[in-house]
């Protein structure tokens, strides 16, 4: 979870305070900055819920204490010189008080896209809304949705032996897209996949 001791950090450069930036850890999206002391360094180990020190109350802050928009702890890195924190952390809603994914606005990364899309696509399983395509695959059952993602990764096979690359990136997307609609129909995501990678 960390890769430091703590009374190895560089706490004499700020009196006592090291700057924390908090990530996204499914989309990558830089979510906020705050600061940390010890204790609030030890808090958030302890409790797996991002604390920081609040310059202006001069306490301990629980990041979401009030809105319930909490960040729950993945890990915590250090950079280089050992005077400024990355959080990793999962995010129960949004983390700026004006209502945005992030303190610092609307960030499109690709993996924030991905997160945007895999909600769509949770939106139309629960609403079914009419002339949805998504919609119209759930209706249909996971037996369907499955034969679409076979057949679309054959189109994709074919078009990586004799297309050009926009139309084999075209068939890559709607074999992503089908896939994504498979996972949602497992209750899964594209972030249990990737966990799965990452113990190959």
């Amino acid at each position: 979870m960390i890769n430091f001791a703590p009374d190895d950090l560089a706490w004499d450069k700020m009196q006592g305070l090291l700057p924390a930036i908090v990530q996204d850890v499914h989309s990558g999206s830089v979510l906020m900055l705050g600061y940390m002391n010890r204790a609030a360094l030890q808090r958030t180990l302890d409790t797996k819920w991002v604390t920081f020190f609040s310059r202006s109350k001069n306490a301990l802050w629980l990041k979401g204490e009030t809105s319930g928009n909490k960040l729950q702890l993945v890990s915590i890195t250090t950079d280089c010189d050992q005077d400024t924190l990355l959080i990793l952390a999962n995010p129960t809603g949004p983390v700026c008080h004006t209502g945005s994914l992030s303190c610092f606005g609307e960030q499109q990364t690709d993996w924030e896209f991905l997160k945007q899309l895999e909600a769509t696509i949770a939106a139309r399983q629960q609403q079914r809304p009419e002339n949805s395509y998504t919609a119209q695959l759930f209706a249909a059952g996971i037996k369907r949705m499955a034969q679409k993602v076979g057949e679309e990764g054959v189109e994709v096979a074919i078009a990586a032996l004799a297309e050009e690359d926009s139309k084999f990136c075209e068939e890559g997307a709607d074999l992503l897209f089908h896939l994504l609609v498979l996972l949602r129909a497992r209750n899964l995501n594209l972030a249990a996949v990737i966990a799965a990678l990452r113990t190959r």
